[in-house]
């Protein structure tokens, strides 16, 4: 048993000063985790018996359905990366290192190549075919803000699988069946989630989903609709207008430009337009009628950079996430004064798509919020200061280059799918699963003989879970003013016991106690502090939050012993000769 006079514990009466979050609060204050630097944590013997009790339900979901546990190495060398593209891909957000030959390695943020690699490595027939494996291990990233304790960390602990599959049908059947095992693995953590439409993001696949938990501190923002659809946010696509005809365009009235001076707001151009230009129709104008110039540079991941320029409709601010989706792997940086300054075809406060695009003598990537389809009217930029352009006619007056999903999505937005309007809320990813297809079997040469003895390309699944962040995740869920209240599944022990007093019968009592229900397979902490008071030892079996405590102290006079339960408060009075069989009997139908 663990016993608190002994324990390599020490609690706290205060928050930490870095502490956002209830999670990161409580997990620090009860001696669960201690900060080495930021974003890194050194895990305590409480704090571990979580994490492995977490790690075990994870495994025991993944063995369920075939899964095979392996281990990977967490330094890696360049060349498989190299091979995908991610060496480059990952930007900034992976740690590099050399060793004393000057070769190339990094510390894995997540190991696709290498299990591809070493399914090339032992099979070769579709008669090795499905083949699912996992790993449950340490990862790094070099996250620019980690914050609020474990929910963003530059090092943590992932369960990734793998399933590998001779065609798409036996992808699809292995992908079905992880999904139900996360269903099951959450359930089991007692972290309620919603499966979401993901975006495959620089994993790549044809199909994605995230595992999203509902909760105010989650930094994902995701959507649902009443007739059932769900999506996190940088995977919602926009419901667009129908595109007009070439002859129904036609009938549209010209583009002329206005004076606009001062305009070089939305709000602005928008007063403006209301007092010197009104509308035929009688309405005044609003934000929704403008297109708004959002400027950039765009950096790509081989270290060349391109003007961007990305027009959404005034009424809407654009989503950092969403836009950051929809160019990765290459990274926009807003415009500086030095980038206006060589690039005059770009007037700030003033500019517009007309006469510019990647094919133009000026070179600027042009993007377009997908309602800007071809034969609607538009006001914008006309890259002249004090000046813009009304009647602007995409597909007639300009062509972009393409179209970005980078405006913000608001409640009562149409759901893609026709099924209602969206609501918006706020998650926190525990998993992510990707139909990943051939795109890693391709770059790494993974391939076996089929039936007919001809070379096919592996196609694979990718499934992760992180394991670090449920631990966070379950604090945040449970929890109160008092401190932590661990689901049983999780707890770092299924029974706390408190002995009081001074009493050594007390403690001879409590031992005994302690001593049968270890006997019984329970984990037991015991708190046989000898000088430490009551009121301190009840405040930490509080903040340490085992679901259930034995108080044994002054009743003992009487043969009573009192039992507790951390999540209701309820106390319910026993004999000490009676309460090991009913706490056995509590853990046991738990």
């Amino acid at each position: 048993m663990l016993r608190m006079s002994t324990a390599f514990l020490r609690t706290l009466r205060e928050d930490p000063a870095d502490a956002e979050v209830a999670s990161h609060k409580l997990l620090v204050r009860a001696g669960y985790i201690r900060r080495s630097a930021p974003g890194i944590y050194t895990w305590l013997p409480l704090g571990l018996r979580v994490l492995r009790r977490v790690e075990q339900i994870v495994r025991e979901e993944q063995d369920a359905i075939g899964g095979q546990e392996i281990l990977f190495s967490a330094l890696q060398p360049k060349e498989p990366y190299d091979a995908t593209g991610r060496w480059t891909e990952y930007g900034d957000g992976i740690f590099r290192l050399q060793d004393r030959k000057r070769a190339d390695y990094l510390l894995a943020p997540t190991h696709e190549e290498m299990f591809t690699l070493l399914v090339k490595d032992l099979y070769s027939s579709y008669k090795d075919l499905p083949a699912m494996i996992y790993q449950i291990q340490t990862k790094f990233r070099d996250e620019a803000r980690p914050r609020a304790g474990l929910l963003r960390v530059r090092e943590f602990v992932m369960k990734d699988a793998y399933s590998f599959d001779v065609d798409d049908a036996g992808l699809a059947a292995s992908y079905d069946r992880q999904r139900e095992a996360y269903t099951r693995t959450f359930e089991r953590l007692g972290l309620p989630t919603v499966i979401c439409q993901a975006d495959a993001g620089a994993m790549g696949g044809s199909r994605s989903e995230e595992f999203l938990h509902p909760t105010p501190v989650g930094e994902d923002t995701f959507v649902v609709s009443d007739g059932g659809y769900a999506a996190n946010v940088e995977a919602v696509t926009t419901v667009a207008p129908a595109p007009l005809s070439a002859e129904e365009i036609a009938q549209l009235p010209a583009a002329r430009e206005v004076t606009t001076p001062g305009a070089g707001t939305i709000d602005a151009l928008v007063e403006h337009l209301n007092a010197h230009e009104p509308r035929e129709d009688g309405r005044p104008w609003n934000a929704a009628d403008t297109l708004k110039a959002l400027i950039y540079m765009l950096h790509h991941p081989d270290g060349t950079t391109q003007p961007l320029l990305v027009m959404i409709p005034g009424d809407r601010q654009v989503d950092e996430k969403r836009l950051e989706v929809a160019l990765a792997p290459s990274v926009a940086v807003p415009f500086t004064e030095e980038d206006f300054a060589k690039h005059p075809a770009l007037v700030k406060g003033f500019t517009g798509p007309i006469g510019l695009g990647e094919d133009s003598e000026s070179g600027v990537k042009v993007l377009i919020d997908p309602r800007a389809a071809h034969g609607t009217r538009w006001v914008v930029g006309s890259r002249a200061q004090d000046t813009h352009t009304l009647d602007v006619v995409p597909g007639r007056d300009f062509t972009p280059d393409g179209y970005i999903e980078a405006a913000e999505i608001r409640d009562g937005d149409p759901a893609p799918d026709g099924s209602g309007p969206l609501r918006l809320t706020r998650g926190m990813e525990m998993g992510h699963i990707f139909q990943l297809g051939r795109k890693y079997a391709d770059a790494l040469g993974l391939q076996v003989l089929d039936e007919n003895g001809k070379q096919v390309t592996v196609t694979m699944g990718s499934y992760g879970i992180g394991v670090t962040r449920a631990v966070a995740a379950i604090a945040e869920a449970y929890h109160d003013e008092k401190g932590l209240v661990w689901p049983r599944a999780v707890a770092p022990a299924d029974v706390h016991i408190v002995a009081t007093g001074k009493d050594e019968a007390v403690f001879t009592e409590a031992e005994r106690i302690a001593e049968e229900l270890e006997d019984a397979g329970l984990e037991v902490i015991y708190d046989d502090r000898p000088k430490v008071s009551p009121g301190v030892k009840f405040k930490d079996a509080e903040l340490l939050g085992v679901p259930t405590a034995i108080v044994v102290g002054r009743g003992l006079a009487q043969g009573v012993v009192e039992i507790r339960d951390r999540a209701t408060g309820e106390v319910t009075e026993t004999t000490s000769q009676e309460v090991v069989a009913q706490v056995q009997e509590v853990v046991r139908g738990a």
